[in-house]
């Protein structure tokens, strides 16, 4: 079968627009849900391959998962300190980064226990050794293949509080160690070199855990239950990112995003998009919000002419699913635009630094590797278009159909499939959107 074209030649972007289901919230709210003693629904599930992985590995574990009417899930969990099942057996977290860093932070709690975890060939090039540290000083035993990559077996002990410094920002290492610290005796500390996002801090405060943060200092106390009510899982920002670059981007274009998360620590790629010149208009969280909800609200977003930014390494965790789109952005920019601290996307789903600037170079784009990121230079005129390799990673095909939208001649996408991960409607969305 031919690889999906994608070019400027089906027109603007026009319309009222709601993104799936935020990938990252449901991971958590299923995870959370199952560690519950009482039976937790779970509204605006997203039905993807990754957050299929992630129920499946509940169900291993003695969970029950039951539809809930449209879109809604019950989860009847299984407890924080209940023996869990398939001790010794096998977990496929399939492609997903985030089941397979924040799972093993409840698998560590449970003392005699042990779990192999494992996915697929992407996942295998994944390393885990930033969880594995934190844990094993924690008292449990995290064995990984070569030292540091799946397949890798977690071996659950009695735990105790630590502070860890993390080398790294990452929201599903840190998440990873404060779910483990709801089992270990006395408190633990994860210290942040700057914020990532918060989504898991929210769920331990709505589910009464003893949690409390102080600038990028969060500490989390051992707990015997978690308490939740009803959790409704907002639409995707990082989803919906791919619909306002290419609104920003294909001229003549006015999409309306309904229903989205507006979680600060989640919207950095919408600040640095404004930044260079982008039209979106909306109700963005303050930044430094400290709170258990997730705000909901609407963009407003229309083409513009866009120009260069520099990206500081700071910025970076609030960006890090859509540092690629800022790259394609600043294809189609006047001046530079730098991404700087990025080593992080070298460990997704492919090394993204390396794909990006492959890919856009491939498109037109005058872009370059760095050590920790990219520069990328443009003078205001559209990618010439081209093919584009996804590599299996779902972020990859997305944008390779985005600058094909915005492209002189338009862009082949191979195996545009991998999208399925995190957004199985995306080129369905697109096409309701040029009409």
């Amino acid at each position: 079968m031919s690889a999906p074209r994608f070019d400027r030649a089906t027109g603007p972007l026009r319309g009222d627009y709601v993104p799936p289901p935020d990938k990252s919230i449901s991971h958590r709210a299923a995870l959370f849900a199952a560690m519950a003693d009482e039976p937790v629904t779970v509204r605006n599930y997203l039905a993807s391959l990754d957050t299929r992985s992630t129920l499946d590995a509940l169900l291993k574990l003695g969970a029950a998962v039951e539809d809930d009417g449209p879109g809604g899930i019950l989860i009847r969990g299984v407890g924080l300190h209940a023996p869990l099942e398939a001790t010794g057996g096998l977990l496929d977290v399939g492609n997903s980064g985030t089941l397979m860093r924040l799972l093993p932070g409840w698998l560590a709690g449970q003392p005699g226990g042990s779990w192999t975890i494992d996915g697929d060939e992407s996942i295998r090039r994944r390393p885990v050794d930033r969880i594995a540290e934190p844990l094993a000083a924690m008292g449990a035993e995290v064995a990984a293949r070569e030292g540091r990559f799946p397949p890798f077996t977690v071996r659950g002990g009695k735990l105790t509080g630590i502070t860890y410094e993390m080398p790294v920002p990452s929201a599903q290492v840190k998440s990873c160690v404060l779910i483990a610290g709801m089992f270990a005796e006395g408190s633990t500390t994860v210290v942040e070199a700057s914020q990532s996002r918060d989504h898991t801090e929210r769920l331990l405060r709505r589910a009464r855990v003893p949690f409390e943060r102080d600038g990028r200092r969060s500490t989390v106390a051992q707990v015997d239950e978690l308490e939740l009510e009803e959790i409704v899982v907002p639409a995707d920002a990082s989803s919906a990112a791919f619909i306002v670059a290419a609104a920003t981007l294909v001229p003549g274009s006015r999409v309306v995003v309904n229903d989205v998360g507006l979680n600060w620590t989640r919207t950095g790629f919408f600040r640095i998009a404004e930044r260079m010149g982008a039209v979106i208009l909306g109700d963005l969280e303050e930044p430094g919000t400290d709170t258990d909800a997730e705000p909901v609200g609407e963009l407003d977003v229309a083409s513009s002419k866009l120009e260069g930014t520099v990206v500081e390494p700071e910025e970076v965790p609030l960006a890090i699913d859509e540092l690629t789109l800022v790259a394609l952005l600043g294809a189609f920019a006047d001046g530079e635009t730098v991404v700087r601290g990025a080593e992080e996307l070298r460990f997704k789903e492919s090394n993204r630094i390396a794909a990006v600037v492959e890919g856009l170079r491939g498109l037109g784009a005058e872009i370059e590797e760095t050590d920790d990121g990219f520069v990328v230079r443009g003078d205001g005129s559209p990618l010439r278009g081209g093919t584009i390799d996804s590599r299996g990673d779902h972020r990859l095909a997305m944008l390779g159909a985005v600058a094909g939208l915005a492209s002189k001649e338009g862009v082949e996408v191979l195996d545009m499939k991998a999208a399925e991960v995190s957004y199985p409607g995306f080129e369905l969305d697109l096409a309701a959107l040029l009409g």
